[in-house]
């Protein structure tokens, strides 16, 4: 490691994700520093890099998994970069903090999975940051604990004030509710094994051919229901909020009361405009106790599998779209690696 136990990182991807995670990296976390940053666009990952001292700009991934100052590596690149990326990785034994999704789909996500069970060790934590969330913690915490009993219910809401024109009915379910998948899986300690999409009629404020909202249901093997509202064109700003029904009562996180005003007849609060407002501390302790743990030589937080699964989700749930129909998700049987 570089600079008397500094972690080297290599940032594959200088994107919107990317630069925020440069940022995060070279200002706000301790015990790391952004030795490579990687991009096709050679000229953006120039302009980067020239700002960070001992940064090396590379439009090559594997050129920067080779260097001796790169530790660990973290990739924030498009979806399907990530396969390559990641074996890359293996290849040279280095930690990974892979944004999600782990791959597009389950089929090249299982290959992941297998190739880190050929290092015999996890190597992989994928960027669900939302289980890095002050509420969502508490909310795990009490949950976990069986103080209001076993989860019966619980309900979400998923909402963007607007998306791009070319947002598609398949990244509602791909790109937005796959947070609902993991949190789902995390908070309940459960897999979900079907899903199904109901389809209201459309908000007349989005892009044309967008269904939006949407109520996804999952069920799990638990026993539990999870509704999702996803409702991407809200207008209004972004939220995310949970409830978890229990034996014993209920808990709720998300309602953004941490600062309330009454003032000129009026009383209310601030709603986030985006996730990078709304989820800046928890990717700043994400990537903090990525690190972390990367010193100390150990992996933790989401692994490859729950990228395996939040896939094979996906996948039910677009199925589901498409059809109307409930749809039972497709997994292997999990690994001891990840057991």
């Amino acid at each position: 490691m570089t600079q008397q136990g500094t972690l080297g990182v290599a940032v594959i991807g200088t994107g919107k994700m990317g630069a925020d995670h440069v940022r995060r990296v070279d200002q706000v976390i301790s015990g790391a520093r952004v030795t490579a940053v990687v991009d096709i666009d050679a000229g953006r990952a120039k302009d980067l890099a020239v700002r960070i001292d001992g940064c090396t700009a590379y439009s090559d991934p594997a050129a920067a998994m080779a260097a001796p100052d790169v530790d660990a590596v973290l990739i924030a690149s498009p979806g399907p970069a990530h396969e390559a990326a990641l074996l890359q990785a293996f290849e040279h034994d280095l930690p990974v903090l892979c944004e999600k999704p782990l791959t597009p789909d389950s089929a090249s996500a299982l290959r992941i999975l297998q190739a880190e069970q050929r290092l015999g060790h996890r190597r992989v934590q994928v960027g669900f940051m939302r289980r890095y969330d002050t509420e969502y913690m508490k909310l795990k915490a009490l949950l976990d604990s069986g103080g209001l009993g076993r989860p019966l219910l619980m309900h979400c809401r998923h909402r963007n004030a607007s998306v791009h024109s070319y947002f598609t009915n398949e990244m509602l379910i791909n790109d937005s509710v796959v947070h609902e998948m993991d949190c789902a899986r995390w908070l309940l300690g459960q897999e979900i094994t079907a899903v199904t999409v109901l389809r209201p009629t459309p908000n007349s404020h989005a892009p044309e051919g967008l269904s939006d909202p949407q109520l996804v249901l999952f069920e799990t093997d638990g026993g539990a229901i999870v509704n999702v509202e996803m409702f991407a064109t809200c207008g209004f700003g972004y939220q995310v909020q949970a409830e978890a029904v229990c034996e014993r009562g209920t808990a709720r996180i998300g309602e953004a009361h941490d600062l309330m005003t009454n003032t000129a007849g009026r009383w209310g609060g601030d709603i986030a405009p985006d996730f990078v407002v709304r989820f800046e501390e928890a990717y700043d302790r994400e990537v903090q106790r990525w690190v972390d743990a990367t010193r100390r030589g150990e992996t933790e937080g989401p692994s490859a599998w729950d990228g395996y699964a939040a896939a094979a989700v996906c996948e039910a749930g677009v199925r589901a779209q498409a059809t109307g129909e409930r749809t039972l998700v497709e997994l292997i049987e999990r690994p001891a690696l990840y057991r």
